[in-house]
Formats: C-alpha cells, sequence, structure tokens
C-alpha cells in the first residue's frame, strides 16, 4: 500500500475510505469523514491543521507513510479518538494537550467567553477580579478565562489529581502556570477558603443521564468513567452546583454551566428558578447563566 500512495491527497483519500467504511463517530473536535482525514494527517506531517491546499501534492517520506497509516488504523479499529491518538484537541483556535485521564475539551463556555456574552451580566471584563474553572479537566476554560478577564485571578480545579497534571502541562504551555491555580477539589468541597470569593464560575460538569449513557457511541467509552455520567436524569452534579454556588459568588457573582439537552429536566427540576439559556453555534439550550442574587432568592 506505500508503494501506491504517495501525496498527502492519497493519505487522505484512503483514510476517508477507511473511516466511513467502519463507520466511526466525530464528536471530538471534527464533524465528518473528511475533516477527521484531513485533521489526522496534517497533525501526523507537523503542518497546520488549518492550511491544506499547500500540500495536497506533496510527496511523503516513508516513514511519514508508515505513521499516517499506523494512525489510520487505530482510528479505525480501535475507534480511539483522533486527539488521544496525537495527543491534541484543538478548541476555538486553541491546542491543547490531551490523553486519556482527561476529557476531550469541547465546551460551549469557550464560545461564550471569546464571543464576550456575559455581557449582559458583566458590565466590563474588568470587573471580574476571581474567576474559578470547576471541573477543569484539562485547563482549557480556564486559559479561555484568563485571555478575556486579564485582571482576573483565575483558580482551577478538578476532582481527578490525574486531570490537574494534564492541565498542568496545558498552562506551562500557554505561560499560565504561575499564574492559574490549580485545586484538587470534588465539586466546590476542598474549596472553602475561596468562600464568597468569584465574581464568576464557570462548570462543564458531568450531566449524561443513564439513557443517554447507555446509547453513547464506543468513542466515548475512551474516556475517563467520572466525565461523562451525571445519574439517571443527568442531573446529580449540577444540582449541587446550584445548591452551593452562592456560597462562593460575590454578592454580584455570575454562574455559568454547560449541561447538553437536557434543559427541560432542569426547568421542570427547578420550577421557578430564573435560569438564562445562551445561543451557541451547536444551537441554545445548552448552556445556561444564574446569578448570585438569583440563587440567593430560590435557595432561601
Amino acid at each position: 500500500m506505500i508503494d501506491t500512495l504517495d501525496t498527502v491527497c492519497d493519505y487522505i483519500r484512503y483514510a476517508v475510505s477507511e473511516f466511513r467504511k467502519n463507520k466511526l463517530y466525530y464528536g471530538h473536535g471534527t464533524s465528518s469523514a473528511y475533516d477527521e482525514a484531513v485533521s489526522l494527517v496534517l497533525q501526523t506531517l507537523n503542518l497546520p491543521v488549518t492550511q491544506l491546499d499547500p500540500y495536497l501534492n506533496a510527496k511523503l517520506l516513508l516513514e511519514e507513510k508508515s505513521l499516517i497509516l499506523e494512525r489510520i488504523r487505530i482510528r479505525a479499529d480501535k475507534r480511539l479518538p483522533l486527539p488521544y491518538i496525537t495527543k491534541k484537541a484543538y478548541l476555538r483556535g486553541y491546542e491543547f494537550y490531551v490523553d486519556e485521564r482527561v476529557i476531550i475539551p469541547r465546551s460551549y463556555i469557550a464560545e461564550i467567553i471569546q464571543n464576550n456574552q456575559l455581557s449582559p451580566w458583566i458590565d466590563h471584563n474588568e470587573l471580574v477580579h476571581n474567576a474559578l474553572d470547576l471541573c477543569t479537566g484539562n485547563g482549557s476554560l480556564s486559559i479561555f478565562l484568563a485571555d478575556n478577564f486579564l485582571d482576573a485571578n483565575v483558580v482551577a480545579s478538578d476532582i481527578s489529581v490525574e486531570a490537574l497534571a494534564v492541565a498542568a502541562v496545558n498552562l506551562k504551555n500557554y505561560n499560565y502556570d504561575q499564574v492559574i491555580q490549580l485545586e484538587q477539589s470534588d465539586l466546590f468541597s476542598g474549596l472553602n477558603r475561596y468562600l464568597g470569593k468569584f465574581d464568576l464560575i464557570v462548570t462543564n460538569p458531568p450531566y449524561v443521564d443513564d439513557r443517554r449513557m447507555a446509547e453513547l457511541p464506543k468513542e466515548y467509552n475512551y474516556e475517563p468513567s467520572i466525565c461523562l455520567p451525571g445519574g439517571s436524569d443527568g442531573l446529580d452534579f449540577i444540582s449541587t452546583i446550584l445548591a452551593q454556588a452562592k456560597y462562593y459568588l460575590t454578592q454580584h457573582g455570575v454562574l455559568v454551566v454547560e449541561m447538553g439537552d437536557n434543559a427541560r429536566e432542569l426547568e421542570d427540576a427547578y420550577p421557578g428558578l430564573g435560569f438564562d439559556w445562551l445561543d451557541t453555534e451547536g444551537g441554545d439550550g445548552f448552556v445556561f447563566v444564574i446569578t448570585r442574587q438569583e440563587l440567593d432568592r430560590y435557595f432561601a
């Protein structure tokens, strides 16, 4: 096969065929067999993932061909998500290190932060003095916070010590290792020294309900087992966050939560609680904003 495939275009074509034949699922940074094939080939060649055209007809070295074919085989046969193969994940123009100690970053909150969609609740980004990325995983959202709220002291917390080790790699890569504070904590349980401290809390906790967990494609089985399941209705962690967040927010603080597509279940569980749902490129009803004052009212 190596003798018959020569160019970048050849290997992309072959990868697309293999991915389609094996009916892979794309939900970890790409949305089609073609996009996945392009990303795999360009990453393997250490080429910019957004610049394909200049390299389409480039001929490959023997060792490059062998590595691409090996990665295509792993992706197709094992259904291992591409970021775990290349150890790279891309989100909103950022590149992050990932491995199987962390969930692959794909949060809508990154888009919301970048697009300044919190302006109805935060008049000026300079007013955010302290921010928390709860359930940080590989640390990506804490980096978005630090890049967009320049005056904020950012804390990134996670229950997993292994996840925090990966987050530390990304903080160092972005020169935030001496700026963003990493904390090991099961939700808020280890954060008592931050009571009443945060002007902004963002979180993308486990929220997949039991029914949806049973239907997930095989690719998701490679992610850490604690990262996705949210209980029978998907609200186990979100309920705890809603009940406790007010104690860690400032008087005018804001909580931002991503929770997938079970917004109806949440609103049924908390009638009268003022959720503000944000629009994202993937649709609305995936991320809500709620203020400390509204939490005080509801959980008085």
